[in-house]
């Protein structure tokens, strides 16, 4: 299934680094002529360019497989409760379509990553979490930071799933704003405006309260359509599930 919309604004095996040591134009040169396979949550919010659930974010032919139940709430606020079983099972449909490489449309399914790795014979990366590793050890100084949908509900647990510092400096968005109101509400409509204010303005909060970040990754995969207007405001280099899905093609079997 295809998923579109329209806004404006600005390792193998069981766990896939994303961009660090090329460029993600190379690396986007490297994945031609193949499929990524992007696991969905069930949602009916707008996916703007950008959103790894519209097929125009991405340079590459894209298959995507809902799975049935699984709300952003339930996924974010409830631990994706009794959906583990169905996530393999839309990891494996897709493998089992010719997907070159997986990876999930929530950074919160980064608690599932051994399990959904180990289903499949293809790479997969169940969030942009997963490149933290790497990018903390190629920078000469200072570390990652993230920026979330729900720092509340982001534990020292996704991080240890993915391999990540369970300290790593983490800052939400307004838990009372427009990501909060319409993505974890899943509303029909959203200001694209707004949604890029709160991303920037959460990325100066993780500057000024942990000065020592060199480097951002988005956890939300409804965030990088925001991600140049925050390299702007912050001047560091940003990490998302664009980067994540680069990453994960350019290794991706041929």
């Amino acid at each position: 299934r295809d998923q579109d919309g329209d806004g404006s604004s600005q390792g193998a095996g069981q766990r896939m680094g994303g961009v660090t040591g090329k460029s993600r134009n190379d690396l986007f040169t490297q994945a031609a002529g193949r499929t990524l396979g992007v696991i969905m949550l069930e949602t009916r919010f707008p996916r703007f360019p950008g959103d790894i659930g519209n097929p125009r974010s991405l340079p590459w032919p894209v298959r995507y497989q809902v799975v049935k139940g699984a709300s952003p709430r339930r996924v974010i606020h409830q631990g994706a409760s009794g959906l583990l079983a169905p996530f393999v099972q839309a990891a494996q449909w897709l493998a089992a379509e010719g997907c070159s490489a997986l990876t999930t449309s929530c950074g919160f399914l980064a608690k599932y990553q051994d399990e959904l790795a180990a289903a499949v014979d293809v790479p997969l990366a169940s969030s942009s979490l997963c490149q933290i590793r790497a990018i903390d050890a190629g920078l000469a100084q200072g570390r990652c930071g993230v920026i979330t949908i729900a720092a509340d509900a982001l534990t020292a647990g996704h991080f240890h799933a993915v391999g990540a510092r369970p300290d790593t400096p983490v800052i939400g968005v307004a838990p009372d704003g427009e990501f909060a109101r319409a993505i974890l509400g899943d509303q029909p409509s959203m200001d694209a405006n707004l949604l890029c204010a709160e991303v920037v303005s959460a990325g100066r909060e993780l500057l000024r309260l942990h000065p020592e970040v060199a480097a951002i990754v988005l956890e939300c995969t409804n965030m990088p359509p925001y991600a140049n207007a925050l390299r702007a405001a912050t001047g560091l280099p940003v990490y998302d599930a664009l980067t994540l899905a680069a990453g994960l093609m350019a290794q991706s079997p041929d």
